[in-house]
């Protein structure tokens, strides 16, 4: 069939998808149109303002989005073209021959009784030098010196916690890295998305406040440097978070903001809807692309399957986490932009340099339904395509 389709010179698969299911992309009324000719040798001006077959048009659209659903798959992790001897530590065992056995049996005793104990006393050695250092550099008088400290203990501790991974990561154009005074944000696949550009950079960390664990190392953390914590009651008034990321941009001596305004872990395949809050500030941008390697350590976190400490075991357990990160050129926001069309000029920007599929899907239908407004928009078209057929014919 390929071939057949090369000397013809046709397209076998259209360049515009990424799905099973290849289509030129048409309009609602379009499509309605062409299923009305197929059926009939009238044409759609002539029709009456409803036709049995529209249906026809709906029962396709839902049918396609089933079988070729681009939103859902995202929230699961990316399918692997060969085996990374990994899997059947997570599944059924299932006997292929005995030499694949016996690797993954090596691999196996490899990863949890020799490079699991490393990586937890490394883990363990980080998280503790980042909240003793932080907390002394914390006591420090305001100056230079203490930023200097501060600087190079985060750091530090952020290295250490990526060899905990074994992480192999790649920097692309350095000299794009963000700068004071500026938002840097990147696609999010993962809690360990942090660690790696933080042991690269140093950043003003944004988030909620949290207990336990997490909690002593924020408080930590904020003593040596400007991080920005909200409270649970915060975290929903816009306003009030619009205003503290305002106030920390505009002075130009404070470290860039570090944010992940998608909102969710996606699969790295995609970069889904970026909230446009952090657009809407007026400072500089710094996109960063994160692109994994799943071949020898799946980064995302599966948040609905898999909580912290069990997502933790799988990367210590992984082979490596292999990853590349691109700096991309500083984007403003310009004059006749809005906050989300900056926000989407952004993200594709993003998508283009790591080879992802650009999606405007919210990611927060990972957890929500389907907003209503979409259903409504559909019934619109829909209804505006029959109206607007009878006004025209009544005017006639």
């Amino acid at each position: 069939m390929e071939r057949g389709a090369k000397e013809k010179n046709h397209q076998l698969y259209k360049p515009y998808t990424n799905g099973i299911i290849a289509k030129d992309p048409t309009s609602l009324e379009e499509e309605i149109k062409e299923i009305r000719r197929s059926g009939s040798s009238k044409a759609l001006d002539n029709t009456p303002e409803f036709e049995l077959s529209d249906i026809f048009y709906f029962c396709r659209k839902g049918m396609e989005t089933i079988m070729d659903d681009e939103v859902t798959k995202r929230f699961s992790a990316e399918e692997l073209e060969s085996w990374n001897l990994l899997s059947r530590t997570n599944y059924n065992f299932q006997y292929i021959s005995l030499r694949l056995t016996v690797l993954w049996g090596l691999g196996v005793l490899i990863r949890y009784c020799f490079l699991l104990p490393l990586r937890i006393a490394l883990a363990f050695t980080g998280i503790s030098l980042l909240v003793v250092g932080t907390t002394v550099v914390g006591y420090l008088p305001n100056g230079r010196f203490k930023e200097f400290l501060s600087k190079h203990v985060h750091l530090m501790c952020y290295r250490i916690c990526v060899r905990a991974l074994t992480a192999i990561i790649t920097y692309h154009d350095r000299e794009n890295r963000p700068r004071n005074g500026g938002i840097c944000v990147a696609n999010h696949t993962s809690p360990i998305d942090v660690i790696i550009l933080a042991s690269d950079g140093y950043y003003a960390m944004v988030g909620q406040v949290h207990g336990g664990l997490m909690g002593v190392i924020q408080r930590a953390m904020v003593k040596a440097c400007p991080h920005v914590w909200f409270e649970r009651s915060e975290v929903k008034d816009r306003h009030l978070v619009a205003k503290r990321l305002t106030e920390h941009v505009q002075d130009k001596s404070k470290l860039p903001i570090l944010i992940f305004p998608e909102g969710t872990c996606i699969n790295n395949t995609s970069v889904m809807m970026f909230k446009k809050g952090s657009f809407e500030i007026g400072a500089t941008v710094y996109p960063v692309a994160i692109k994994y390697d799943p071949q020898f350590g799946d980064a995302f976190w599966n948040s609905s399957k898999y909580g912290m400490v069990t997502y933790l075991l799988r990367m210590m357990t992984s082979w490596a986490i292999v990853c590349s990160v691109w700096y991309l050129p500083p984007m403003t926001r310009e004059t006749d932009e809005d906050a989300v069309q900056f926000a989407n000029r952004v993200k594709s920007a993003i998508a283009r340099q790591g080879g992802l599929v650009d999606l405007l899907w919210d990611g927060g239908l990972k957890r929500e339904k389907v907003k209503d407004t979409f259903k409504e928009e559909q019934q619109k078209l829909y209804s505006k395509m029959i109206v607007g057929n009878h006004e025209d014919r009544s005017r006639s």
